[in-house]
């Protein structure tokens, strides 16, 4: 009786990788689909996986860090993280800068393009596990965006966003127009919100 093959997996491979990888690192596609089939890997998109005794993690948001490496979480996911809202988005909110393609994705997704002069303003990285990284729009930079384009997000989720911020030890109003002032037309806006809350 044939020896049963091992369900050993490469330990060069990292806790998300690529098809690309797996074959790199020796594993054929039929014992790819096999240790997936078997519960040992776990698909997270076309093409990628993760073993299967990794660390949990967001499946969309890991194969969005993986596809969008410069994606930022933005708008109503990202005040969903910041717990400045109760709304929960059924796709996930990814800026993108004006100019990179937007890549096909099995996760629900929704990319806004944001111009490149103002991309990085408010940016911080978080860690999603796998080894992968995402960036995330800071509170103060994801209430900017969500008065300036409440028109598409809705003016009712941005004052109640902008009324939670308030309530927050440390939030300082002045801070954030100062923010507001590096887009255009939103400084205006971002005072007009303030009064309509305060």
């Amino acid at each position: 009786m044939p020896a049963k093959p091992s369900t050993r997996i490469p330990s060069s491979l990292p806790p998300v990788f690529t098809y690309s990888d797996a074959l790199t690192a020796g594993l054929s596609a039929e014992r790819l689909y096999r240790y997936r089939d078997e519960g040992h890997l776990e698909q997270v998109g076309r093409g990628l996986y993760r073993r299967a005794d990794a660390q949990p993690a967001d499946h969309n948001l890991l194969e969005i860090a993986h596809r969008v490496p410069d994606g930022t979480l933005c708008l109503i996911t990202a005040l969903a993280r910041h717990g400045l809202t109760d709304v929960i988005p059924d796709r996930v909110d990814v800026a993108i800068p004006l100019g990179r393609r937007i890549p096909a994705l099995q996760s629900p997704a929704e990319f806004h393009v944001f111009a490149k002069d103002t991309f990085a303003i408010g940016r911080e990285v978080i860690r999603i596990g796998g080894g992968l990284t995402l960036g995330l729009y800071s509170a103060e930079r994801s209430l900017v965006d969500v008065v300036r384009l409440r028109h598409r997000e809705g003016a009712d989720i941005a004052w109640e966003a902008l009324r939670r911020w308030l309530r927050r030890k440390g939030a300082r109003p002045g801070a954030l127009l100062e923010m507001a002032r590096s887009f255009h037309g939103a400084e205006s806006a971002v005072r007009h919100a303030l009064e309509v809350v305060l």
